[in-house]
């Protein structure tokens, strides 16, 4: 179907203020829902933790945009979720292709190489913390740039070997193509910084090489095999340092929101009743950090029963910070409970395009949490009554900004 020829249906708001109340209204109405994105752009979102499931391990869903959606030359330049949907790498591949090109990264994302970090993520963490201790009591600070932010960037940066120089100037670039709110022109311009940055991290670890992961990007897997393209560096690199860095700080930031605003949590903590990794694997249930990625394609017609039909060539958005809060599949989902037996999520994926960094973003959270409570038992919200604002993006979940106070007066 045609971009210009969709009926009305419902417009997903790209500001994503209340995207859970959002998913919710969407999940009542069927296994899919035609709705609209910025652009505009049409594709069928699914918030169902069921259809979720089924779909991202589904052959017949694929995320090559070049090869089965039709409609992604109708397209406006400027796109604000052009950014993920377009980029050249292993995370918009399909098939074989997909599994050769992951299989390259994927062994250093593994639980035991992961697990080496443990000491490099402990220290960046003791010096992050040891800093808001050493606040004036009655110090107001935003803990997502005080903690969670430097502490995740610093960690998949050293992972990647970007120079100091760009780390800030990279994130921010990042954070810029990430806001579904931004008018097209802007985006462009949002693009093309983020690209130019990329391209002088390459440059840099041409004339400088050093054993890291974009070393070893760059170099052939195989003698029989040819070394990336440019394009599929970049856009490698853009999807491993920017899913490394924004899942982990909207999860961290998440997390000590979700303690702050439910002490009795951290008393269970305290005494035992429940573990840090409880109290994370119940945050990524409640507030995975990605709402939407997208996108994914059907690859012929795909029947989800209750009369609903994603064409084929049709695009498909998946709600995976939706799936955690289905109320058929965890009771009272709206609350936040780590000591429920079943925490079961899908706020890292499916399927063929599980999230590589998972296990990272689990050890940097625990690590983050233990390490803060442990040192600052007295942290307390600055505005208690108040809601913080969240991120404007339909892409990630989570809070713009944690006003803390490390020491109370």
């Amino acid at each position: 179907m045609s971009q210009t020829s969709v009926p009305r249906c419902p417009v997903l708001d790209p500001t994503g203020s209340d995207a859970h109340a959002e998913a919710a209204a969407l999940r009542a109405r069927g296994p899919a829902v035609l709705v609209e994105l910025p652009g505009p752009v049409h594709a069928w979102s699914v918030t169902r933790h069921d259809v979720i499931q089924a779909l991202t391990g589904d052959p017949r869903v694929s995320r090559d945009f070049r090869r089965h959606w039709p409609g992604h030359t109708e397209v406006p330049e400027g796109w604000p979720l052009a950014a993920l949907t377009f980029q050249e790498s292993f995370f918009n591949a399909y098939g074989e292709e997909h599994h050769k090109s992951r299989g390259r990264i994927a062994p250093a994302f593994s639980p035991r190489r992961v697990g080496k970090l443990r000491t490099q993520v402990q220290a960046t963490t003791d010096r992050l913390v040891e800093a808001l201790a050493a606040l004036p009591p009655g110090t107001t600070v935003d803990l997502r740039r005080a903690l969670s932010l430097p502490l995740t960037m610093t960690v998949i940066c050293d992972l990647f070997g970007v120079p100091d120089h760009l780390r800030t100037r990279l994130g921010t670039a990042i954070d810029d193509v990430l806001d579904s709110t931004v008018p097209q022109d802007q985006m462009l311009v949002r693009l093309t910084e983020l690209y130019d940055r990329l391209s002088e991290l390459l440059q840099y670890k041409r004339e400088h090489p050093a054993v890291d992961l974009t070393g070893d990007l760059l170099l052939s897997p195989g003698p029989d095999d040819l070394p990336m393209s440019e394009p599929e560096l970049l856009g490698t690199l853009l999807a491993m340092i920017g899913a490394g860095y924004e899942t982990a700080v909207n999860l961290i930031t998440s997390a000590v929101h979700a303690l702050l605003t439910h002490p009795e949590h951290l008393t269970a903590r305290h005494e035992g009743k429940i573990t840090w990794r409880d109290i994370v694997e119940e945050t990524l249930r409640i507030e995975g950090p990605a709402m939407h990625i997208p996108m994914r394609y059907a690859i012929e017609d795909i029947d989800l029963g209750e009369g609903t039909v994603i064409p084929r060539g049709a695009p498909i958005i998946i709600g995976f910070a939706a799936a955690g809060r289905d109320p058929a599949h965890h009771p009272d989902p709206d609350h936040f409970n780590p000591a429920r037996p079943d925490k079961d999520h899908l706020a890292f994926g499916h399927g063929p395009h599980f999230c590589l960094g998972a296990h990272l973003a689990r050890l940097e959270t625990e690590v983050a949490l233990s390490t803060l409570f442990a040192r600052l038992p007295d942290l307390t919200l600055a505005h208690p009554d108040h809601q913080p604002t969240r991120v404007a993006s339909i892409i990630v979940n989570g809070l713009a900004e944690l006003e803390v106070v490390p020491r109370p007066k």
